[in-house]
């Protein structure tokens, strides 16, 4: 196993100022079936990356296995990077409830809205960093409803050893097929595996072919409720309104967008998102997936063009 390298690297996208290329964003990307079969690729797609909260979609898949019941909202919010509004944190302090729970004890981290707005409404409000406002609380909220269907210890559910944790590994091999993960911990304190953009992208791909009904429910739950996954008008949520694809950021540049057993992978090396979303809505595009102007009108409305005063004198160009 080895991280992605320079060396293992393509360039994803370049930005431009009056003509004169100012920014590079490099890193790896597959188009790949849910087959494992490649239809696309540039860079090292076997170098070892954390796929961070693109696992989110197997640790949702695994809390239905062990008998959470989830749906619509609850469901989404147990697979979302939510921006931390009020809707959100609503949803989630109701979750908790319904089991006798409150956000004391969610496992995850205290820390602000991942979205600036709500993070400044927040400020303004006099409030500071909770841990129903970090990203990942309403996939917390989901684990300890396993916990609480399973009479599992809800003080330790984040440990490897405890059995949602062991189910979660289990659907994670299961979907990827991944032969070799790299052990880790996320931000949010829960387990975390590394491992291939190939094998990651073949198991966001089975995820999407409708051969399980347990990843079929939270496809659905998410497209009725993309709001929920991340936020309104935010990257994801815009994509799944737009093309009926799942879509999922991960921290450090990771993306995986998948629909009817294709999906594109990527991990842009310098952690940014900026280049993502384009690079993998216009390889959706090439190979058919989404209508290409489909592509071209989300990039025009999610990439901020370059502005010199109150003139455009730039943009973003996809690369590969």
């Amino acid at each position: 196993m080895h991280p992605l390298s320079v060396e293992g690297c393509v360039e994803l996208a370049s930005l431009d100022r009056n003509g004169l290329v100012e920014s590079r964003h490099i890193g790896a990307f597959v188009v790949i079936d849910r087959d494992g079969s490649v239809i696309e690729s540039g860079g090292d797609i076997d170098a070892t990356i954390f796929p961070r909260s693109t696992l989110k979609p197997f640790q949702a898949i695994a809390t239905l296995r062990a008998g959470a019941q989830l749906e619509g909202v609850e469901l989404v919010l147990a697979t979302a990077s939510h921006c931390g509004s009020h809707r959100h944190t609503d949803a989630i302090e109701a979750m908790l409830a319904h089991d006798h729970l409150g956000v004391d004890d969610l496992g995850c981290p205290t820390d602000w809205p991942l979205g600036y707005n709500d993070k400044a409404d927040r400020i303004a409000a006099g409030e500071g960093p909770q841990r129903v406002t970090m990203n990942c609380s309403g996939k917390h909220a989901a684990f300890l409803r396993a916990c609480v269907a399973n009479s599992w210890d809800t003080q330790t559910y984040l440990q490897p050893e405890h059995p949602l944790q062991v189910l979660i590994r289990a659907v994670v091999e299961e979907f990827t097929g991944a032969k070799k993960i790299w052990p880790a911990v996320d931000g949010c304190g829960a387990p975390l595996y590394g491992m291939s953009l190939r094998d990651l992208g073949t198991g966001i791909a089975r995820a999407t072919d409708g051969h399980d009904s347990d990843a079929e429910r939270l496809g659905n739950a998410i497209r009725a409720n993309a709001w929920a996954l991340d936020g309104p008008g935010r990257d994801n949520t815009r994509v799944i309104e737009s093309t009926d694809a799942i879509a999922k950021i991960g921290a450090e540049g990771v993306l995986i967008i998948a629909r009817e057993g294709i999906a594109v992978a990527i991990k842009c090396l310098d952690g940014s998102q900026r280049a993502n979303t384009a690079a993998a809505v216009t390889l959706f595009a090439r190979h058919g997936v989404i209508d290409r102007s489909v592509a071209e009108d989300l990039i025009d409305e999610l990439v901020s063009p370059i502005n010199g005063g109150d003139a455009v004198v730039g943009r973003l160009t996809v690369s590969v």
